[in-house]
């Protein structure tokens, strides 16, 4: 498949699925707390995203059966909201998307519950700053790959590493579209980046060895060595006037 330019209209209705996921997450980065379940946080994710008139776009996705992945720790990703309870010193990460109009918006935060330890805390920071850095680097012009490198040279530069098998993406009509963004490798290669696409930028980051492993489930995928991951996601339209995100919030 071709990658997909998006017209003024459609980024518009983007930007509006954008705003709901946003919203969502604030909500839910509010509701975290020692005591909570992860299926309660996925149960109010699912409540704010359908009171906008907007469809979950993870739940029954390829089977998935949730409306946010919610990961835990040693989780990296795709972890599945349940009986869960969220402990002090935890890091949970929050993975949602919503449809609105026919046009899907995703983003995902990662939030402490109660007080982290300092290299934890550290591990967070490096992750929300290399989303930044890699969203800087979104510009008409550039090539894909180089917001990879400016993921990966931070990342690797504050003593963490940076998950291999697990991409970004294009996103529109379908949640996952061309171009497939690594979070890794260096500038110069991949599509060169024009007005009209939209991608989503989710860097995923560990505190030891980047390899990981799917459980079970067939969906949470966890570090093979047990450290700590983070992941932050914007979904960031290409504009002329530089890279627009879509999904922010305060």
């Amino acid at each position: 498949m071709s990658i997909q330019l998006k017209r003024p209209e459609q980024l518009q209705t983007m930007r509006d699925a954008g705003r709901i996921v946003a919203e969502t997450l604030q909500i839910l980065k509010d509701e975290v707390r020692p005591g909570i379940t992860t299926g309660e946080i996925d149960a109010i994710a699912e409540k704010n995203i359908r009171r906008h008139g907007a469809v979950p776009s993870f739940k029954h996705y390829r089977g998935f059966p949730a409306s946010t992945c919610i990961s835990v720790n040693d989780e990296v990703v795709h972890g599945i909201p349940g009986k869960r309870v969220l402990n002090a010193g935890d890091i949970v990460s929050i993975d949602t998307g919503a449809r609105y109009r026919g046009y899907h918006g995703d983003a995902t935060i990662t939030v402490p519950v109660g007080t982290i330890s300092d290299e934890t805390a550290q591990l967070v920071r490096v992750c929300f700053d290399s989303l930044d850095l890699g969203i800087a680097a979104a510009q008409v012009g550039h090539h894909l790959t180089d917001i990879s490198s400016a993921i990966q040279d931070f990342v690797e530069a504050a003593g963490f590493a940076v998950v291999r098998d697990l991409y970004g993406h294009g996103i529109g009509r379908a949640l996952h579209e061309e171009p497939m963004l690594p979070h890794y490798g260096p500038p110069g290669h991949g599509p060169v980046l024009r007005p009209g696409m939209v991608i989503t930028i989710e860097p995923m980051i560990v505190a030891g060895n980047p390899a990981t492993k799917t459980l079970r489930d067939n969906w949470t995928v966890v570090t093979l060595d047990g450290s700590w991951a983070a992941q932050f996601e914007h979904t960031v339209a290409i504009t002329e006037d530089g890279p627009e995100v879509l999904t922010s919030f305060p």
